[in-house]
């Protein structure tokens, strides 16, 4: 295959790790209630996606939080507490380095929401702003992977064709979808695999 004229990496589990069970359990220190009432409000209902899509907004999130679970915390504490759960994934650090030395251009495509994206691009990970150039995010695209309509946007951002793209997720679903939208996608299962892609594709030395 042809080297690709852009690069786009999902971010959950490829460049930052992440604990949604931590974020559950922070939030429910910060509202005073279980762990379980969080993940059943959150995670098994269909608040996170409908935030992640950017059907609502960050203050209609809270207010959705609070009338699910009778509560009322801080806003700000309660935020920090949801969103306080990733670290960088070192171990790509290297690779990206190789991919920005020899002038190629990357992205992240990636489901999140704002909470989430105003903690991870606000310094702490400087990985974001070191090495990307495009953000197609879910919540600001109003569509989310695995969903066609993410990667069509994601490549007019990009501002080249789908053929033109590589990408890479850890949910096999996404990496379908991806392929289905024109991409040519690999499924990340670890650093080496996916140098090992790149390097088939003339990416990579």
């Amino acid at each position: 295959m042809a080297a690709s004229r852009f690069i786009y990496f999902d971010l959950g589990n490829v460049l930052v790790n992440f604990d949604h069970h931590r974020g559950a359990r922070q939030m429910a220190e910060v509202a005073g209630i279980a762990e379980q009432v969080v993940w059943e409000v959150v995670f098994e209902s269909d608040l996170q996606l409908e935030y992640e899509r950017g059907a609502i907004t960050t203050r209609e999130f809270f207010e959705a939080f609070c009338a699910r679970t009778g509560t009322r915390p801080d806003y700000e504490a309660l935020l920090l507490a949801a969103a306080d759960i990733f670290e960088v994934n070192e171990s790509i650090i290297p690779l990206l380095m190789e991919l920005r030395e020899r002038h190629h251009r990357l992205g992240i495509l990636s489901n999140t929401n704002e909470s989430h994206w105003e903690f991870i691009s606000d310094g702490r990970f400087p990985i974001v702003q070191d090495f990307f150039e495009r953000y197609a995010l879910s919540y600001e695209m109003r569509s989310a992977k695995p969903d066609l309509a993410a990667y069509k946007i994601a490549a007019e951002l990009a501002g080249v064709a789908p053929a033109e793209i590589f990408f890479t997720d850890d949910r096999l679903d996404n990496v379908e979808a991806a392929r289905r939208a024109g991409f040519d996608a690999v499924q990340f299962v670890g650093v080496e695999t996916l140098r090992e892609a790149l390097r088939s594709r003339g990416t990579l030395n």
